[in-house]
């Protein structure tokens, strides 16, 4: 009986957190982007809730090499979970989003960002799950990542695309620090989990329904 009323509760603040954003398909392209080019491998990390939910939608968008779970935004000797999960370590569970420039740009994997992996109007938290390690970041490593990702935020706040102001935080990449293994591939590798089943294959279908340009099915 407690697993159900859970279950309900999750399903609840799942579809509350897909009603404060914006409607589906309404969120425009950046304005302001980098062109598809040659380049070899470039990466973006970002931060929005449990990092399940955030590698899996990437993982399944055209042009994406690798999404890896970990952590950004605290000390090395914090980066682990059971730190991380104490909500007092500074880090966000974060996702390092590998990508070859000339697929997709930088402005197309934050369209997926704003759009259906996560909620950017919560701050510190992300449907069911609460504190700091659940905010919504960019961590950006590069000028050219900034003013992008800054020029993004104002442009969606100015159209007012969403309900509320967008709280994504834009920080610099001090360092990322991969989680642990048994975080890695979770939705895939559990794809019958409530959690996942409520919180997370809903946006991989979003991803899905909104950008089949740019959705791919998962590698065998």
């Amino acid at each position: 009986m407690e697993a159900m009323k859970r279950t309900a509760l999750l399903a609840l603040w799942s579809l509350a957190s897909v009603a404060a954003g914006a409607e589906s398909g309404s969120i425009p392209p950046p304005s302001l982007d980098a062109p598809l080019a040659k380049g070899g491998t470039r990466s973006v990390v970002v931060a929005g809730g449990c990092f399940w939910g955030i590698q899996a939608v990437f993982q399944h968008v055209r042009g994406v090499q690798s999404a890896v779970s970990g952590y950004s935004g605290g000390a090395a000797w914090t980066a682990h979970y059971q730190m991380v999960s104490l909500g007092m370590s500074g880090h966000a569970e974060s996702v390092q989003v590998s990508y070859d420039p000339s697929r997709v740009s930088l402005g197309q994997l934050l369209r997926v960002f704003f759009s259906v992996a996560h909620d950017p109007t919560q701050k510190n938290r992300q449907g069911p799950d609460q504190g700091t390690q659940y905010r919504s970041a960019i961590f950006f490593s590069d000028a050219e990542q900034e003013r992008i990702a800054r020029a993004y935020v104002a442009q969606l706040d100015q159209a007012g695309v969403f309900e509320r102001k967008i709280a994504t935080e834009i920080a610099p990449l001090a360092a990322f620090y991969v989680a642990e293994a048994y975080h890695q591939d979770y939705a895939t590798r559990h794809p019958d989990a409530p959690y996942i089943r409520i919180n997370d294959a809903p946006k991989v279908e979003r991803l899905r329904v909104e950008f089949p340009d740019l959705y791919v099915s998962p590698k065998k």
